[in-house]
């Protein structure tokens, strides 16, 4: 029944002609973990612009509202059997989703990963992503820019998701980038901050209550910096907040000098480049590059927010903003592409 639905509503979502001429076409899809969120937003709308560039080619994008690993893995499933043509995974559980990639595989469904990394037990030999050990790295530059070169005291750190690889490798790179610069700060943590929104609120609410005297917070996902941007508002506290993404909210705090840098991903990119690299081999068999695809980050701060919010402004903003991009890639994906075993 649930295969069904899904064909039915590729059919209503590719356009105008009808039902035969909508299964003709070549079937994408991309499984993004938690739609509810900008990310998965970001991630989705970049996907369908990357296959629209190839033409000819239905995609759907499907995923759970909230944060549902199992759910994950059972629309994995359906759309498998819909979207022959290959199909992204942006998930929550590489672990998890594993087996059911490998069934997948062994029915000649080509798997891209995207955003962070899939187990090599999943058998996928393409992963888009950014080098998220280096996106650690220029958070913990802004906050130690706002920093004496001899400062000395406690940072403290938090991670939404301990023990999924690139949440690990953002941590690593914060704490090793301080451990560097500025030896004096002691880096406490990291610590599990969960991924819900009200009980990353909580767990943060311990941390600031159990150091006060803290020189920064920070942590490795979307809604750390906004919870503990509205924490520092409320307390009228004078520590620094560092932070991942582009939510509303936390290009607000930016904005309102409660964070002072938050890290974007740059998801939309990453969505896109999947997308054009699916559609392309789905509509003209043309073969997955195999490897890391390193996608760029950009640093957030007041110097370029205006940019960035113009960019959020709108699906036409963000295509404009991404093209030269996305451009840069489609006319050379080969140059983008590193080795496999050293994406972090």
């Amino acid at each position: 029944m649930r295969a069904a639905a899904l064909v039915l509503g590729l059919v209503l979502l590719s356009g105008c002609g009808g039902a035969a001429e909508s299964q003709a076409l070549p079937h994408v899809g991309f499984v993004v973990k938690r739609t509810g969120g900008s990310f998965a937003q970001e991630m989705t709308s970049g996907f369908h612009e990357g296959v629209g560039r190839i033409g000819g080619v239905s995609a759907t994008v499907t995923g759970p509202p909230g944060q549902d690993g199992h759910k994950e893995v059972e629309l994995f499933r359906d759309l498998a059997m819909a979207a022959k043509g290959g199909i992204a995974v942006a998930t929550s559980e590489p672990s998890l989703m594993a087996p059911s990639i490998g069934e997948a595989l062994a029915q000649h469904v080509a798997v891209v990963g995207v955003d962070m990394r899939l187990t090599a037990s999943s058998g996928v030999k393409l992963h888009v992503g950014n080098d998220n050990y280096e996106l650690g790295e220029k958070l913990a530059d802004e906050l130690m820019r706002r920093m004496p070169p001899d400062a000395t005291g406690t940072v403290v750190l938090g991670n939404t998701a301990p023990g999924l690889a690139g949440f690990d490798d953002r941590a690593e790179g914060i704490r090793g980038r301080f451990a560097e610069k500025l030896p004096g700060v002691v880096v406490l943590g990291p610590f599990d901050t969960q991924r819900d929104d009200a009980a990353n609120r909580d767990a943060w609410k311990r941390l600031v209550a159990a150091n006060p005297n803290a020189l920064a917070f920070v942590g490795t996902g979307d809604c750390d910096g906004v919870n503990l941007a509205a924490l520092k508002t409320e307390k009228s506290a004078r520590w620094l907040v560092g932070g991942f993404g582009v939510d509303p909210r936390t290009l607000q705090a930016v904005r309102d000098g409660a964070m002072v840098a938050s890290i974007s991903p740059e998801h939309y990119l990453k969505g896109a480049v999947a997308g054009w690299l699916l559609a392309r081999h789905a509509k003209g068999g043309a073969a997955l590059p195999e490897g890391w695809i390193e996608t760029p980050g950009l640093t957030v701060t007041t110097t370029n927010l205006d940019q960035v919010l113009h960019r959020q402004e709108s699906e036409k903003a963000r295509r404009e903003f991404f093209q030269p991009q996305i451009d840069s890639f489609v006319e050379d994906p080969a140059s983008w592409v590193r080795p496999l075993e050293q994406a972090r």
